[in-house]
């Protein structure tokens, strides 16, 4: 779209003798000459009217839309746009330097010069398509003759900035890729600064190669902050810039959120589960924590459910004790009567008393 506003601009901009594709390949002296013997005939007679051929050159190689059509090639492709006109004008030029001849005749042949030079020009290879919304794309500049210059898509340079998340000891990976085509020889340079932040002095080389890939194996708290890769022509001019937001979620509050997930599928009601969004390794939005009334009931439950328990093994502890020791009371009582009962009976032995009677 924005080429095509481009083009436009560039049909529609007022044309004058000092543009156009006669003008970007030819030299104005050739122009003169060839237009020198350019005769017109009215009733008043012949003349010849060199602003008259200009006219005629004009429309038929500067203001006509065809021919505009036909220059708009792929960069690098003017040299050629340039050989095939000089190669359908230049002829002329020789033939009519020094000789007059009618109007006529330079229409036939200037036209026959313009159908050629639009029907050879078309043949070569077109732009390519502008890809938004950032990005210097060699591929996609245009030749526009009125200007005799190319129009690039005229994209910033500097790329919107990409959220990355990401839990903490996880992998994660930052891509440099763009819409449009890269050239085979680039070099990517990628930087880092522990904030956020696009200012370039901000940021400090990491590494430099082809790799458009940068890895992280295992992230942390160090390794937040911007990430910036620059790509680069063989000749050393920037192609695109692009910027990843990193943020590293802790360990334990990626532990928490997972639990957390557990709590709520068991809280459901009625089979019915509150919505839930997981975390992943390589990040995600955090989840929504349960509000601080539903929190302290089920810490009271757990606390009351805990003191309940202890109480209840402190009563049983306390019966099994009582129990034990009304056993063991019984058990001497009944020795100590054994006991005196056996001395009794030996001692009425010492003393010649018949036992049986008195027991």
């Amino acid at each position: 779209m924005l080429k095509l506003i481009l083009c436009l601009v560039c049909m529609g901009t007022t044309v004058d003798v000092s543009s156009g594709c006669v003008h970007c390949f030819m030299d104005q002296n050739d122009i003169n000459d060839m237009c020198m013997g350019y005769t017109v005939t009215d009733e008043d007679g012949s003349y010849t009217s060199p602003a008259a051929c200009i006219d005629l050159v004009d429309s038929l190689f500067i203001s006509n839309q065809d021919v505009l059509q036909a220059a708009r090639v792929g960069r690098g492709h003017d040299g050629a746009l340039r050989d095939i006109l000089r190669g359908q004008l230049m002829p002329l030029v020789e033939e009519f330097r020094g000789q007059t001849n009618s109007e006529a005749v330079y229409h036939s042949r200037l036209t026959a010069a313009q159908e050629n030079f639009t029907a050879q020009a078309s043949q070569l290879p077109r732009a390519s398509e502008c890809f938004p919304p950032c990005g210097f794309q060699v591929d996609g500049a245009v030749y526009c003759c009125q200007h005799c210059t190319y129009y690039s898509c005229e994209y910033a340079l500097d790329c919107p900035a990409e959220e990355v998340e990401v839990g903490e000891n996880n992998r994660t990976q930052m891509r440099c890729d763009v819409l449009f085509p890269l050239p085979s020889d680039i070099e990517v340079v990628w930087r880092f600064a522990p904030t956020r932040t696009q200012l370039v002095e901000l940021l400090k080389e990491v590494t430099a190669g082809t790799d458009l890939l940068y890895s992280i194996p295992k992230a942390s708290s160090n390794n937040e902050g911007t990430y910036q890769c620059e790509i680069f022509t063989a000749e050393g001019r920037a192609i695109a810039r692009l910027y990843f937001y990193l943020t590293v979620t802790p360990y334990t509050v990626t532990g928490h959120l997972e639990l957390q997930d557990i709590f709520e599928r068991v809280l459901m009601a009625e089979g019915q589960a509150s919505p839930v969004t997981s975390v992943t390794s390589t990040g995600g939005p955090l989840l929504r924590l349960p509000s601080p009334s539903l929190l302290t009931a089920c810490l009271t439950s757990l606390l009351l459910l805990l003191l309940l328990s202890l109480m209840f093994l402190a009563w049983s502890n306390l019966r099994t004790d009582a129990a034990q020791g009304a056993q063991q009371g019984e058990d001497a009582q009944g020795v100590e009567v054994k006991k005196y009962v056996v001395r009794f009976s030996s001692e009425t032995d010492l003393c010649g008393v018949e036992v049986g009677a008195a027991i």
